[in-house]
């Protein structure tokens, strides 16, 4: 007798059994780091009261401030300038309001 149609199909479903089994494995794995991830996050503090988030100072907003770069103009041929040898720290602060 020949094998038939169904002994076939029936044949190739342990690999398909093995690969849901694999899967199955997997979405549990997945579910029970969320539920842990949750718990965690649980234990953590809080988010901020009212009264502990910053207030501004009582004499307003502080403006930007601007640093503009001057440049030490270097004469030509001769070497870089070692950071002890440069006058200065080349920077002009400018406060805005």
């Amino acid at each position: 007798m020949g094998v038939t149609m169904n002994e076939q199909l029936a044949a190739g479903s342990g690999t398909s059994g093995i690969l849901l089994a694999i899967v199955g494995v997997l979405v549990v794995a997945v579910l029970l780091a969320a539920v842990w991830g949750r718990r965690i996050k649980a234990r953590g503090p809080g988010p901020p009261l009212p009264e502990q988030q910053p207030r501004l100072p009582e004499s307003g907003p502080v403006g930007d401030v601007v640093e503009s770069r001057e440049p030490d103009e270097l004469v030509p041929g001769e070497q870089r300038l070692t950071p002890h040898e440069v006058k200065g720290n080349g920077t002009a602060s400018h406060r805005r309001r």
